[in-house]
């Protein structure tokens, strides 16, 4: 079945898809996204989404194509016209097409670019095995906390990590882990408090790293929100990482060196299996 996407007002099938070569998301990266888990299909935390499209939006002084209502129901067409049942939703807004110039357009609409990918999430060999990261200079800008579609500081962390034979990237700055290439990172140090990165410039407010504290809250984790660095991770007796494509997902080992026993812990077994339960949760079926 060829897959229908959605590009500025119309539903078409991939290979005829179009977008102008003057649009700013190709020339300056000058769009930011979203990217939404589907469960039997469902949105996931679709509002989290929605709210942090228009922080990133606010941001960087550009409109939004659309009302939230509005972008829903593209959303869910395109679920149905892909027979998504489980998988992502990702949504792409730049600032539009204008002849090349620094300095923003005035009186441009936004283009309004969205696709589904149909993949596993609920059931991941990853998630049983846990996952293998390495460690990398952040080489990012000072605005992750915007959703940004530059993302080519966040693949050349992954082409790190590749080449290296690990699934994944931690980036590290002034000796403190950020996060993962497309994820948040925590630990969970001997002594039972669950650690990550607190909100701010340097990290991105992420949609499923909010459940996923809410959930160790009701759990009665200790937690604390803080840089933390790549010497007590490599002491920790667990980590991971969350975001909507890997729900949470354990890591074992960090620069080649076992986390813990070198297999996922049952903190992050327990975490994983409530968003997970939350999640289908939301879906109603």
């Amino acid at each position: 079945m060829t897959r229908i996407v959605y590009v500025n007002g119309e539903y078409l099938p991939e290979e005829e898809a179009r977008i102008s070569v003057f649009d700013r998301g190709f020339l300056f990266a000058d769009g930011v996204y979203e990217v939404s888990s589907v469960l039997r299909g469902r949105l996931i935390d679709n509002p989290g989404h929605m709210a942090r499209l228009h922080r990133s939006l606010t941001a960087l002084d550009m409109a939004a194509p659309a009302t939230d209502t509005e972008l829903e129901a593209i959303q869910m067409s395109l679920i149905g016209r892909n027979q998504v049942d489980e998988g992502l939703v990702y949504l792409q807004v730049t600032r539009g097409a204008a002849d090349r110039d620094f300095v923003y357009p005035e009186g441009v609409k936004p283009s309004l670019v969205m696709f589904t990918q149909s993949k596993p999430l609920l059931q991941s060999a990853q998630a049983e095995r846990g996952i293998s990261v390495v460690t990398t200079e952040d080489i990012r800008w000072r605005r992750r906390d915007i959703k940004s579609v530059g993302l080519l500081a966040a693949s050349m962390a992954k082409m790190i990590a590749r080449r290296a034979g690990a699934d994944d990237a931690w980036m590290v700055e002034s000796g403190k882990v950020t996060e993962g290439s497309s994820s948040n990172a925590y630990i969970l140090t001997r002594e039972g408090t669950l650690v990550t990165r607190s909100l701010g410039h340097e990290i991105l407010a992420g949609i499923t790293r909010e459940a996923v504290l809410r959930l160790a809250r009701t759990s009665s984790l200790q937690i604390e929100e803080r840089p933390f660095s790549l010497a007590e991770a490599e002491e920790a007796a667990e980590a991971f990482i969350t975001s909507a494509t890997t729900f949470v997902m354990p890591v074992v080992s960090i620069d080649g060196k076992p986390v813990g026993d070198g297999r996922p812990g049952p903190v992050t077994r327990q975490l994983r299996e409530l968003y997970i339960t939350a999640a289908l949760e939301q879906t109603g079926r």
